[in-house]
């Protein structure tokens, strides 16, 4: 394309700044993204772009150019719960928080639409632009793909970036297996409830809940090799509302981190032999409700290197962080293992240390000037994609 991808980038920065501010004060949670979608599409509108919203999943997506191949750029878009604690003048006060950078990520992506729109004639085949909903309940990948994502033009290759606040300014992180599987489940233990005095009369769903606690830790102790990585993790404990009330039921919900096939799938395996053999040791019932299976985000290495190396060219990134694992995890695998894939991650700290926080953290602040870095390496990586097909 005739275009400078540095240069773009800086003339869009106001612009991409200001939309995240805004954006920034609107999060909203899940496949439900009204105000959003309604703001997002707003700017794809006055851009003069033609694009389609999936109201009953929150996304939106829309091609530029024409014919093969096919290149998809994701954003991710929705929020987190939970107030927000960072003082800024444009911080949420609905009660959620882009506490993740997902504002940014749909930000950066409207100053990427609004470039290559302005260049279309130029693209030397077809970019199909998603802004998806519900990365972090692990919803939206799987449900755009089942409203066809990846058809329509068949997409032959997926590029996304996530901004993160703990890394470096200028940096950029990558590798073959970026990001870790999520197995997300809730238990719900029934018992017998009852007066507080009459523990006999009862069967208390909170000592087989505690019981289960201990037992899911001594899966990774004990059953995990240790030379693989594993984390398992109960966010959620919660049962009665009285303390003089043994209740009827206990609740657990919690997520199951690997990297390696057979380990999650060991570990799967054993969660659903173990819970409810204690519940029963413990005269309880109980139910296994699977929540999100997630794979790891296993990236295409030959078209990671492609997209570097072109990366390099910009100057944008002066530290390469190559090897880098997340535990965390991305649905962006979903589309991973449908097609080649790459996953960068882009340092956004604040120049001022103390300000560094980690992603999800209610006071978290991110370093705007990394929106022009991410602009510049999108619009880069098209272009590069496309003289590397011709």
């Amino acid at each position: 394309m005739n275009m400078n991808p540095n240069t773009e980038a800086k003339n869009v920065k106001e612009q991409v700044i200001a939309w995240r501010r805004e954006l920034h004060q609107i999060p909203e949670v899940g496949t439900t993204l009204p105000q959003t979608m309604k703001y997002i599409s707003a700017q794809l509108t006055e851009m003069g772009i033609e694009h389609q919203v999936k109201d009953d999943i929150s996304c939106i997506w829309f091609t530029l150019g024409h014919g093969e191949p096919c290149l998809m750029l994701r954003a991710d878009v929705d929020g987190l719960p939970g107030g927000e604690l960072s003082g800024l003048d444009f911080a949420s006060t609905n009660g959620c928080m882009h506490a993740c950078g997902h504002d940014m990520h749909g930000a950066v992506m409207l100053g990427v639409s609004k470039v290559l729109k302005e260049h279309e004639a130029e693209l030397k085949g077809t970019v199909k632009i998603l802004f998806q909903s519900a990365e972090e309940t692990f919803q939206g990948a799987k449900a755009a793909i089942a409203q066809g994502v990846l058809e329509n033009p068949k997409v032959d290759h997926a590029f996304a970036m996530h901004i993160f606040a703990p890394q470096n300014m200028g940096t950029l992180a990558y590798n073959d297996i970026l990001m870790g599987a999520v197995y997300g489940f809730k238990i719900n233990i029934t018992g017998v409830g009852g007066h507080g005095s009459q523990p006999e009369n009862c069967i208390d769903p909170i000592n087989a809940g505690v019981e289960v606690y201990q037992a899911l830790q001594a899966l990774v102790a004990r059953e995990k090799p240790p030379l693989k990585a594993a984390a398992l993790t109960i966010g959620q404990f919660a049962a009665g509302s009285a303390s003089n009330v043994i209740p009827e039921t206990c609740v657990l919900q919690g997520t199951l981190r690997t990297f390696d096939p057979q380990v999650r799938e060991m570990l799967i395996r054993r969660i659903n032999e173990i819970v409810p053999a204690v519940c029963t040791a413990y005269r309880c019932k109980c139910e296994i409700e699977e929540l999100s299976n997630v794979p790891s985000l296993v990236c295409d290495a030959k078209l990671s290197e492609e997209l570097r190396a072109a990366i390099d060219e910009t100057g944008v990134i002066h530290t390469y962080l190559p090897g880098t694992q997340f535990i965390g995890s991305e649905d962006f695998a979903l589309y991973a293992e449908k097609v080649p894939s790459v996953y960068f991650t882009i340092g956004a700290a604040p120049e001022d240390k103390s300000l560094i926080f980690g992603q999800h953290n209610p006071k978290i602040i991110f370093n705007e000037d990394s929106m022009e870095s991410a602009v510049t390496i999108f619009l880069k990586a098209v272009d590069a994609y496309f003289n590397n097909r011709k």
